[in-house]
């Protein structure tokens, strides 16, 4: 039986360390082909690519206590709006991967965006209000038939869990460090790097950290720390902003809860569990062990894909 995202909390958000595995390189057959895609990353050096997802009213369903805007579903989104009396809102969404996802919306008339993470294809959504503690009621169900305009939306677009805009500082940085570069494998290291270098690991924070916990990319840059959910949330926020596709995953490491990115390179296609390039091969990169200094037995644990088990994609 597949294990809630939502279920023992503490531990998705605990940072395993003392791990003794033999490295292994991603080489560039590991890594998944480019597929039928109709675009590539627009990676510009030094440009912002910030995609702005629309709320226009076209198409909806719902109303009272939670509207949902499906007008732009073939940009691989839609926006969910709970109104000032709703309390907590859980929609779950069930693609043509058959993974359930869970997504709460706690805060009323803030518009809330949520990823066609599997592609194109049939979802059931469902919604459901929160009446009293761990009970909730149906508020509907429906069918709806996704087409894509571009498989990479979803994975360039905001949303709730890589939540970005035009006006974040983790959008003008990525910009910045991006400033003269040459292609995405040079900016996905210089991103990567900076994040690694600079963001440490909150261990305060992973032992106390709410179920529904949902990370904000400016605090982690603000703060200088964050737990694995944070670091991931953030890359592929600044991956995003500068028109290279990355995936937040979720899943295990190990035992342990964990987060981290997948990332589509131009020459290459998507490469999983997220890498870094030394020139001649594809090592993973998981950006929060990577970030705990040089220990070798972490180096080496992050360099073993088969460590890595992916249950959801944001």
């Amino acid at each position: 039986m597949r294990r809630s995202i939502f279920t023992n909390h503490r531990q998705f958000f605990r940072s395993p360390v003392p791990f003794l595995f033999l490295i292994l390189v991603l080489t560039l057959s590991g890594c998944s082909k480019k597929g039928s895609s109709e675009a590539s990353s627009s990676f510009t050096p030094g440009e912002t690519h910030v995609l702005v997802p629309q709320a226009d009213g076209s198409n909806t369903i719902g109303g009272d206590p939670l509207l949902l805007d499906l007008s732009h579903t073939d940009q691989g989104y839609f926006i969910g709006t709970m109104s000032g009396d709703g309390g907590k809102i859980n929609i779950q969404l069930i693609g043509p991967d058959n993974v359930t996802y869970k997504y709460f919306i706690e805060e009323a008339d803030s518009p809330t965006v949520f990823p066609f993470t599997a592609g194109s294809g049939s979802y059931t959504l469902m919604a459901f209000q929160n009446i009293s503690e761990d009970q909730y009621a149906s508020l509907f169900s429906q069918v709806i038939d996704v087409e894509l305009t571009n498989d990479f939306l979803p994975f360039l677009y905001p949303n709730q869990y890589v939540n970005f805009s035009q006006d974040s500082k983790a959008v003008s940085l990525a910009a910045q460090l991006t400033s003269g570069l040459t292609s995405d494998v040079e900016a996905l290291t210089a991103i990567y790097e900076y994040v690694t270098a600079n963001i440490t690991y909150d261990n305060e924070k992973a032992a106390t950290v709410s179920g529904n916990y949902l990370p904000d990319i400016d605090e982690t840059l603000s703060t200088k720390k964050g737990i694995c959910f944070d670091y991931a949330s953030l890359t592929a926020a600044m991956l995003r902003s500068i028109g290279i596709p990355a995936k937040l995953a979720i899943g295990y490491s190990a035992s342990v809860r964990h987060a981290w990115i997948d990332v589509y390179i131009q020459s290459v296609g998507w490469v999983e569990r997220a890498v870094e390039f030394n020139g001649d091969e594809w090592k993973l990169m998981d950006p929060t062990f990577a970030a705990t200094g040089t220990d070798e037995s972490i180096q080496e644990y992050i360099g073993d894909g088969d460590n890595y088990i992916t249950e959801y994609i944001r």
